[in-house]
């Protein structure tokens, strides 16, 4: 570490799921992960609270493209639409990493303390995007479950694109995730 390389964050994501990968979660420590993104373990943690917590960076900034957009959806849109076009407009954000996506995926599937950081995460965002839609005039219950038809639609599109060989874009894939439930709901 003879001197600074820009990009220590990512650096120690692109690690930390490299060794996830090559060992494992459960035997990956952050003394490891920071070795191979070249900082100190206490840049580690400058910068993340724990091992887990590195593979969820971007978590808050897909819950704050979600909020806004469902707050800056047309006034006459409905609440599913409105959720809808947030969470594809979010997928955008996944576009250009679906390697590190498709990587990351297989990582915490394989991880059960992942799973459960995952959920947690799944969860802060299906209740950001409800208070968005109670901000907007929706009551409950009906905020609380379009938000959750929502996030349920993100994990499925998400989860048809990483298993996916085609290019198709992730917004397309959670867009199509709504139109069945629209289309099972109206049977």
């Amino acid at each position: 570490m003879a001197r600074w390389e820009p990009d220590a964050r990512g650096r120690m994501t692109r690690a930390a799921l490299d060794l996830y990968t090559e060992q494992g979660f459960e035997q990956t420590t952050t003394a490891q992960i920071a070795e191979r993104a070249g900082v100190t373990e206490r840049t580690y943690f400058r910068h993340f609270a724990d091992k887990r917590e590195v593979l969820f960076d971007g978590s808050h900034e897909l819950e704050g493209t979600v909020v806004a957009a469902v707050v800056d959806a047309p006034p006459d849109a409905a609440p599913l639409d409105a959720v809808g076009e947030a969470f594809a407009l979010a997928a955008s954000a996944l576009e250009e990493r679906r390697e590190f996506a498709a990587r990351r995926a297989a990582v915490v599937a394989a991880t059960p303390r992942l799973q459960e950081r995952e959920l947690l995460k799944l969860a802060a965002l299906r209740d950001a995007a409800a208070a968005a839609l109670r901000e907007r005039g929706v009551t409950e219950p009906a905020a609380s479950m379009v938000a959750e038809a929502g996030v349920s639609a993100f994990r499925v599109g998400f989860e048809a694109w990483i298993a996916s060989h085609q290019e198709r874009p992730l917004a397309h894939e959670v867009r199509d995730a709504l139109a069945a439930l629209r289309a099972q709901a109206a049977v």
